[in-house]
């Protein structure tokens, strides 16, 4: 497949006019993210029919290109495109046209989740793929053509994946779990966008809940100073660091400074800033603070919780479907404690377990084994399925 490189703007707007009336548009990007605060896009790859394209993004403005992706009624397909979805909502504030994401069709049909690209086209296709530019700094001009060749195997097999993959999930009747999957995935990557990640500070589950202020408002001074540097946050002031002010719950900036790995110069010129937040924390009404999130101890629940999480591996890999993308560990002890709880507040939302395609492949039978009215049994220890599912007399 021949291929060619935009690297001006006249030229990206005539591509786009041309991609206008594509009724399939597959693409990939490459870039960097270890050095900016928002991942920097390099490279974009597009595959339309026969035709693959490269476009160098450090070169041209890409918003024609976004409105073209995300306008009309053509089918967009990625591989793993979380990124892909985000520089499209950060660019023009939408994502692409009827989304699909072979990487979450492929767990539909039983295929490892999440899998890589080389493995689905290989497994699926039989074709295996060049792995040779992985290390590559995509920032770096100009591009070889070994590089964008590299680039452009991204895209070149995701029409072909997308309708083997299409084929079984029809087989299966399996479409309307797709529909369903893609939009449930887009709206939580969107939603993530906006959210304030304070809780996945390394180190701070355990501390009280004025401590747990301490360390919101010193996260959010963090992204701040992140955005204006555009710089990886934890470059702005680790994740540690952020805790050991939090339990010191000084406002003392020569005190703040006396801490252990706080000597940078950057940091020193920050110490009012730090000071502040501490302050802010303190002078909060308890009724604003944090609330704490404790894991569940009970030894019942763990142990209960170990069993259905292997009864629902067992349930999916015979179902032909991924067991990573139909529910996690934490999923299942969160189905577990749902219909365990008897004191269930009106309103209250449903475990994931509990809804939509979820429900009918793996809580309705998750549901009788807690009610005690299905048994598991070890059918034949050698087989690639050795549980057997058998419902009781009632």
């Amino acid at each position: 497949m021949p291929y060619s490189i935009i690297t001006g703007d006249d030229e990206l707007k005539r591509y786009c006019r041309e991609l206008a009336g594509a009724k399939v548009i597959a693409f990939d990007t490459e870039f960097v993210s270890e050095h900016s605060y928002r991942s920097q896009l390099c490279l974009v790859q597009v595959a339309v029919g026969d035709r693959l394209q490269a476009i160098d993004a450090l070169a041209v403005d890409m918003t024609p290109f976004w409105e073209v992706l995300t306008s009309g009624e053509h089918e967009t397909i990625v591989h793993a495109g979380r990124e892909e979805l985000i520089f499209a909502m950060d660019a023009v504030g939408r994502g692409p046209k009827r989304l699909l994401d072979v990487q979450i069709a492929a767990g539909l049909i039983g295929r490892e989740y999440p899998a890589g690209y080389g493995s689905l086209v290989s497994g699926i296709l039989g074709v295996r793929t060049d792995k040779g530019e992985t290390r590559t700094d995509w920032r770096r001009r100009p591009l070889t053509d070994r590089q964008v060749g590299y680039a452009l195997e991204d895209v070149r097999h995701l029409k072909p994946l997308r309708d083997r993959i299409v084929a079984r999930l029809e087989q299966l009747g399996r479409m309307d779990w797709l529909d369903a999957e893609m939009a449930a995935w887009q709206a939580d990557v969107i939603a993530a966008r906006g959210d304030e990640r304070w809780r996945r500070v390394s180190g701070s589950s355990g501390l009280d809940r004025r401590k747990l202020a301490i360390v919101r408002e010193l996260w959010r001074w963090r992204e701040q100073e992140a955005e204006r540097r555009d710089c990886s946050p934890r470059r702005v002031l680790r994740d540690d660091l952020i805790v050991e002010l939090a339990k010191r719950r000084t406002d003392d900036p020569r005190r703040i400074r006396a801490v252990r790995g706080m000597e940078r110069g950057d940091l020193r010129r920050g110490l009012d800033d730090l000071a502040a937040c501490v302050r802010r924390a303190a002078a909060l009404p308890d009724e604003e603070l944090p609330v704490q999130i404790r894991q569940d101890s009970n030894r019942q629940l763990t142990m209960l919780g170990q069993f259905l999480s292997s009864a629902l591996t067992s349930i999916c890999r015979d179902a032909e479907v991924a067991p990573a993308l139909v529910g996690t560990a934490s999923d299942v002890r969160d189905f577990l404690a749902y219909r365990l709880d008897n004191r269930r507040r009106t309103g209250q939302q449903l475990p994931v377990l509990a809804q939509g395609w979820r429900r009918e492949l793996v809580g309705k039978l998750l549901d009788d084994l807690i009610g005690g009215r299905v048994a598991i049994r070890i059918a034949d220890p050698a087989a690639d399925q050795p549980l057997s599912f058998e419902r009781l007399a009632e």
